[in-house]
């Protein structure tokens, strides 16, 4: 059960100069390959872009063919209630089970009238049993790629 609750989250670490990140979509987008989320962070000199992809097997093999340096890392998506204070519905289950979101950020994409975040966590095991005794729904892989 939570092995299919787990998305593949592909990092990609590159110079942060002008035209890197346009490079990476590219590339991607040559194969074929959409980004269905993303998140860009700096740190002057470094950028570490995330993102799910709707092909993480075949993006992951395009980027290393492209030298690319490349990291996989598995992350929840969770259906977020979209109102004032939604986000608690997540984040205050994980809060007090002692369970670290190291960082969020949202699909592009929706079920019914509610957001999707893809989560970086501390124990991803935990979560997933945590979140799922607190009636969040967690989206797996096959459908999270299919919306």
């Amino acid at each position: 059960m939570t092995k299919n609750m787990r998305i593949k989250q592909i990092s990609v670490v590159m110079e942060n100069i002008p035209g890197k990140l346009s490079g990476v979509s590219d590339v991607l987008g040559a194969e074929g390959i959409n980004i269905r989320a993303i998140t860009v962070a700096d740190t002057s000199d470094l950028t570490t872009v995330r993102m799910i992809v709707d092909d993480p097997a075949k993006a992951i093999l395009v980027l290393e063919s492209k030298e690319y340096n490349i990291r996989q890392r598995e992350v929840l998506a969770v259906e977020t209630p979209d109102h004032p204070g939604g986000l608690n519905a997540v984040l205050r289950p994980l809060r007090d089970a002692q369970i670290n979101v190291h960082y969020l950020y949202p699909y592009i994409g929706r079920i019914k009238d509610n957001a999707i975040l893809i989560l970086g966590v501390d124990k991803i095991d935990e979560a997933i049993q945590i979140l799922t005794q607190n009636w969040v729904h967690l989206i797996s892989e096959r459908k999270l790629y299919a919306l």
